[in-house]
């Protein structure tokens, strides 16, 4: 059978690289995917608590079996859920490697093509889940999120209702990776 999940690439490692010297309190791993978010993000002993969601089953069983292996299952708390539907808590961090990759309307979306499938222009995803973060981020909290130049969106159109800064570049040979973190405008 088939792999439906995404499996770590150049854009995890960017973000986990920020995960490992950032993040503290309650994280919340959004589309965790493989898990290697939420992992690192538990073996910090400044984090109380991880919460780990993905629309995709699979993800979720795959990212459980491997926190156990990492000995940190106690530390996450694994949910079904489509971005923030079944979420109503508001963390210090939320983590998002978003599916960025522009596709065609008509291809079809299974599991797999899910897990990359930013929509036509690769950017919606990231909209619609910039519209409903703010209402999950205590005061201070801060968003650490993946963007690739491959979507059609710059980083300040991001912004929007966020300061952005970006922590990281990375050149690759068909695209540039940013790795941002955004809080609340005041």
């Amino acid at each position: 059978m088939r792999s439906t999940v995404y499996k770590p690439a150049e854009d995890s490692y960017l973000l986990q690289h920020h995960v490992e010297r950032m993040v503290r309190g309650l994280v919340l791993d959004m589309g965790t995917g493989s898990g290697i978010q939420a992992i690192t993000a538990a073996r910090n002993p400044e984090v109380i608590q991880v919460v780990a969601v993905d629309v995709n089953s699979q993800a979720l069983e795959e990212a459980k079996e491997k926190a156990s292996l990492a000995g940190v299952a106690d530390k996450i708390e694994f949910r079904l859920s489509d971005l923030f539907q079944t979420v109503t808590e508001k963390f210090d961090y939320i983590l998002f490697n978003p599916p960025y990759l522009p596709t065609e309307p008509k291809e079809p979306k299974d599991e797999a093509v899910r897990a990359w499938d930013g929509g036509p222009t690769g950017a919606e995803m990231i909209k619609r889940f910039l519209k409903e973060a703010g209402d999950h981020l205590k005061p201070e909290g801060k968003i650490l999120l993946v963007l690739s130049t491959l979507t059609g969106i710059a980083s300040e159109e991001i912004a929007g209702d966020y300061e952005a800064e970006v922590l990281e570049e990375e050149a690759l040979f068909f695209e540039r990776l940013l790795c941002l973190s955004l809080r609340e405008k005041p």
